[in-house]
């Protein structure tokens, strides 16, 4: 597939905003390079079947002037985030970045290290700490920190610590509250649809290039390898609350319902440094991910960082968290985590002074502006968030779908819409004529409007296919948000080349084997094909020997109803263990550690209603 070049709309955008934005202030440059002692050469990562599960290498065409197929404003933050290798926070601190979305920190105590955030993948966890060890010695990992419920902050546990040591006590794995319980459901629930539109968001699909994926703004995309998850050993409940490992003293603050539903920052005394998790960095962050998720509170969120700074500020020479380069001198960080507590709190509250007022999130997400000492500010720039979709998502929050309108209660479906607007416009040539004049105006956001009716009433007209993704292509090329760009990058793509379904999941095994039984009779009640449910009538108890308890299964009306109750009367009992049932599942229904009593007819019949999901579903055609 050959890329378009940029229109002349978008080079001239592109040069309004350069002319904006304070290019000349080379703080963050400085910072990202600070404390750098080496790179990963080549950084390559590769799995034990010899496939690349991370290549940082490939990003190697980020430097110099903008071109003006790229927002001038992400091309620096991707230069800045693709900065790789070891360095030094503190005497004491270090931190690995850019060997995956995020940043993994290694904190030094008396004879041993702490990691924190051991990335998404096996592979490049272990990358990292053989890249730390290297430099700083074979320190022993004396425990884990989690600081909050995302895979990029978990899943590469195995590349720095063992299920084994952390049983025998040789290892502690710390976490927020709640953690266990938000990780597994948010990656196992709606994990399928996530998953392909994670694809989108990331760009797993796009070649990297002036023309292609230049990263996601909070850190370059996602590496492919090994997921694991070990249960944390101690949860941390209080803010407060202290603790001590190999020496090392830390003060923990909890920030649930912020950037996840289970995060906390934390601080260390003897290096006066302290991690903000994902809750301060630099970017505008997400308050709905593009992936999907719940909706996420900027007031809460701004009122965690009043409390850090207040916990903490007069304590700490540097802060750090897990994207991006450190923050250092008390006067810079005090400004630093008063901007982003403003940037929050600012959206919230002046979304909700204008929703108040009868604007919809659409209006209040085109009429909103930040003040000049938030919008100059490079860390609040919408480079993985953005004003726009942040602002809906707090009407979301807030309102709902519904926007009051009754006009919009009861609309007709995508293709039943666009079936009845370009019969209004006169039909499909009509549409594409339209759209194709937008097009050339530089009115992208309209064009697509129009070509998305008209691909819904034809999908294979090449017209529409190949005017629909040049216009995809140039909202791409304008946006300067990382996320954004790999949406409409990946539209065009699929426009092009067909559905390329979903290049990665995290859904692992790891993470699976951790559902509890009622989060596992969960998802299964998610998966029941209700109209092919309707008319069965079942009932079976599940008895898990490993865990001496039985749950009550129903299969009524479509709706599958589990209850941890014993004595309750089946059609038909089932005994195994939690990990047999997954194994059978996941279609394994020939190994031994089974064992059914009653009708042999309900276990077929409720696996048969089962249904798994579709990882390639369409996004941008019907």
């Amino acid at each position: 597939m050959t890329r378009k070049p940029a229109e002349q709309a978008v080079a001239a955008a592109h040069r309004e905003l350069s002319a904006s934005l304070p290019f000349a202030d080379a703080a963050d440059q400085e910072d990202a390079a600070r404390g750098f002692i080496a790179a990963l050469s080549p950084a390559v990562v590769h799995a034990a079947d010899g496939r690349v599960v991370w290549d940082n290498d490939k990003y190697s065409f980020l430097g110099g002037e903008a071109p003006d197929t790229v927002n001038p404003s992400l091309w620096r933050q991707s230069g800045l985030v693709a900065k790789q290798g070891l360095f030094e926070v503190v005497d004491g601190i270090y931190q690995v970045r850019g060997l995956d979305l995020s940043n993994i920190t290694f904190v030094e105590g008396d004879t041993g290290v702490i990691v924190i955030d051991p990335l998404i993948s096996t592979e490049t966890a272990a990358a990292a700490l053989r890249l730390y060890r290297s430099h700083r010695g074979e320190r022993r990992v004396a425990a884990v920190i989690y600081t909050h419920s995302h895979v990029d902050h978990f899943g590469g546990v195995f590349g720095v610590a063992t299920q084994a040591d952390a049983d025998a006590g040789l290892i502690e794995v710390i976490a927020p509250d709640g953690f266990v319980e938000h990780a597994v459901s948010e990656n196992v629930y709606a994990g399928t649809a996530m998953a392909r539109r994670a694809g989108y968001m990331y760009g797993a699909a796009l070649a990297c290039g002036p023309r292609g994926q230049v990263g996601a703004g909070l850190g370059q995309t996602t590496s492919t390898g090994e997921i694991g998850l070990i249960v944390p050993t101690l949860d941390i409940r209080e803010t407060g609350q202290r603790h001590t490992v190999d020496g090392l003293e830390i003060e923990f603050q909890m920030a649930p319902g912020t950037e996840a539903p289970a995060e906390m920052h934390f601080y260390f005394p003897r290096y006066r440094a302290l991690c903000m998790a994902e809750n301060a960095t630099h970017t505008l962050h997400n308050l709905l991910t593009l992936r999907g998720a719940l909706v996420r509170d900027p007031h809460v969120w701004s009122t965690y960082l009043t409390q850090a700074i207040r916990m903490f500020g007069t304590r700490t020479d540097v802060v750090f968290a897990s994207h991006h380069w450190p923050t250092w001198g008390a006067d810079r960080i005090l400004s630093f985590l008063s901007t982003q507590r403003d940037l929050y709190a600012y959206l919230h509250d002046q979304t909700l002074r204008y929703l108040n007022r009868g604007y919809t999130g659409a209006e209040i997400a085109e009429a909103i502006e930040l003040p000049p000492a938030l919008a100059n500010a490079w860390h609040t720039r919408g480079y993985y968030g953005s004003v726009s979709h942040n602002v809906r998502a707090i009407y979301q929050r807030y309102m709902g779908w519904f926007d009051g309108n009754p006009a919009r209660l009861w609309p007709h479906p995508p293709a039943g819409l666009a079936t009845r607007y370009v019969d209004a416009m006169g039909g499909l040539d009509h549409v594409i004529g339209t759209a194709r004049t937008a097009f050339e105006a530089g009115d992208f956001r309209w064009a697509a409007t129009l070509l998305d009716h008209a691909i819904f009433v034809d999908a294979g007209n090449p017209g529409v296919r190949e005017l629909y993704a040049d216009t995809l292509e140039q909202l791409g090329y304008g946006s300067e948000n990382g996320t954004w760009r790999n949406f409409f990058l990946s539209g065009a793509t699929e426009l092009r080349d067909g559905n390329f379904g979903t290049p990665t999941a995290t859904a692992a095994p790891a993470i699976v084997a951790q559902l509890t039984p009622e989060q596992l009779f969960g998802s299964l009640a998610i998966a029941v094909d209700g109209p092919k449910a309707w008319n069965l009538d079942l009932s079976l108890n599940v008895t898990f020997t490993d865990l001496d308890a039985t749950y009550h299964l129903t299969l009524r009306n479509g709706v599958l109803i589990s209850e941890l109750v014993a004595g309750e009367s089946a059609d038909a009992e089932i005994r195994l263990t939690k990990a047999r049932l997954l194994a059978l599942l996941g279609g394994d229904t020939a190994s031994p550690g089974i064992t059914l009593t009653g009708s042999t007819y309900v276990l077929p019949a409720l696996l048969g209603v089962l249904d798994t999901g579709d990882p390639a579903f369409n996004i941008v055609t019907p």
